[in-house]
């Protein structure tokens, strides 16, 4: 009964606000995160009175939906890409991943040291917010590029490949910072080898299964399987079937859920099969699980780092557009794109959201935020400064997105 009123709720209010930003030229995905932040402030504010809702975020079957609606979006994400097309500007997409994460992990980390007071925990938490900048959220990348209509764009193609390989850096990135928290020392070279091994296991075995199980075992469903909607059961189970083997090699699941869509083709299936599977992952992307995802991200605002360090946050939000921006799109116009085009792929590698949540969540759990004691204010709102950050950069992404591109059709440029 609870988690069908949390879900009426929840839908209600990402829709409506979902159609209003439709209505006002943003995507869908900007309602549907404003529809987080007014319910959080509206239960924070009258928590006796919807208690159900209170604490909603930390809630395990809810995380479990929002966990389901990432991994949705990117299973479409990735059925709406080839591997191809992705190869074609992987080169390109390398280079952007690799300076969008240097420079902001320099930046955030160099604001931290100077601004941090001296303690045992310094290292980590300066540590924790370059981490924290550093990385690209990819469903949000997707999922921005998807309301826009450039997700198979080549401006689409690099951001997606680009935040793909960003994801895969984030893990050695997180590797670090975990060893720093659990040891206060960096792992060593055998333990990130350890990583990179796995990593690399895990695209040789997709992409063997993608290139020859997949389609073998695709063919023989066409033939001779009869049970109705097999052809989506059959590309669940192979995503869900990437997804455990991405966990089990220290990936995140979101990593299996997009090559399985990668690999799923028109001649896995037939044409008209592939579009009408495609039409019903959308169906439950966009019109349940994805809206909840979103939401969720805005039930985690903590405005308390506002009141107590705004000009540590104002400076933490400014350094997190500017180091994505310059990091991304130097590389990209270096690469030929125009310079609006490099903006944009700038700006869309600048949308944090769960994945800087969770890195957050872990930092909070190991008592990062405690140290001195007692912690002073920057240590003490830390967490929360990170959480503004990753709800502005989610937030502001997908309107600046909107506006530069639309300015671009108005001058006759080329959306890519």
């Amino acid at each position: 009964m609870e988690l069908f009123y949390v879900l009426l709720v929840l839908l209600v209010a990402t829709r409506i606000l979902g159609e209003v930003a439709v209505r006002l030229r943003q995507p869908a995905l900007v309602g549907e995160l404003l529809a987080g932040v007014l319910i959080g402030v509206v239960v924070m504010r009258f928590s006796g009175t919807f208690p159900v809702l209170a604490g909603l975020a930390d809630n395990e079957v809810f995380v479990a939906l929002t966990d389901l609606g990432i991994f949705f979006l990117m299973l479409l994400g990735g059925l709406e890409l080839r591997p191809k097309e992705l190869t074609e500007t992987s080169g390109q997409a390398f280079v952007v991943a690799a300076a969008a994460m240097i420079l902001p992990l320099a930046m955030g980390a160099g604001v931290a040291w100077f601004f941090l007071p001296d303690s045992d925990h310094r290292v980590a938490q300066t540590l924790f917010v370059g981490t924290a900048l550093a990385i690209t959220a990819v469903p949000v990348a997707i999922r921005v590029l998807m309301d826009l209509d450039l997700l198979q764009s080549k401006l689409g193609r690099v951001v997606v490949s680009a935040a793909v390989f960003d994801d895969v850096l984030s893990l050695v990135l997180l590797a670090v910072l975990t060893g720093v928290l659990e040891t206060g020392g960096a792992p060593g070279p055998g333990a990130l080898g350890l990583l990179l091994g796995k990593v690399a296991v895990f695209f040789a075995v997709t992409g063997v299964a993608g290139l020859y199980v997949v389609p073998a075992l695709g063919s023989f469903v066409k033939r001779h399987v009869r049970v109705d909607e097999f052809e989506l059961s059959f590309l669940l189970i192979v995503a869900f079937a990437y997804a455990v083997l991405a966990e089990a090699l220290a990936m995140h699941f979101i990593v299996g859920a997009f090559v399985a869509g990668l690999f799923f083709s028109r001649s896995t299936v037939d044409e008209e099969v592939f579009h009408q599977v495609e039409g019903k992952l959308e169906g439950i992307s966009s019109g349940f699980l994805a809206p909840l995802f979103f939401a969720s991200i805005g039930l985690h605002l903590d405005l308390s780092a506002l009141g107590a360090i705004p000009g540590f946050v104002a400076l933490l939000v400014a350094v997190a557009f500017l180091s994505k921006l310059v990091g991304a799109a130097v590389p990209a116009r270096l690469a030929g794109f125009s310079t609006r085009e490099s903006s944009a792929i700038g700006l869309a590698m600048s949308a944090r959201g769960a994945v800087e949540l969770v890195i957050a969540g872990i930092a909070l759990r190991a008592g990062l935020f405690e140290q001195p004691d007692p912690p002073p204010p920057t240590v003490e709102h830390l967490f929360s400064a990170i959480v503004i950050v990753a709800m502005v950069t989610t937030l502001a992404v997908p309107v600046a997105l909107r506006w530069l591109l639309d300015a671009d059709a108005e001058g006759g440029g080329s959306g890519g």
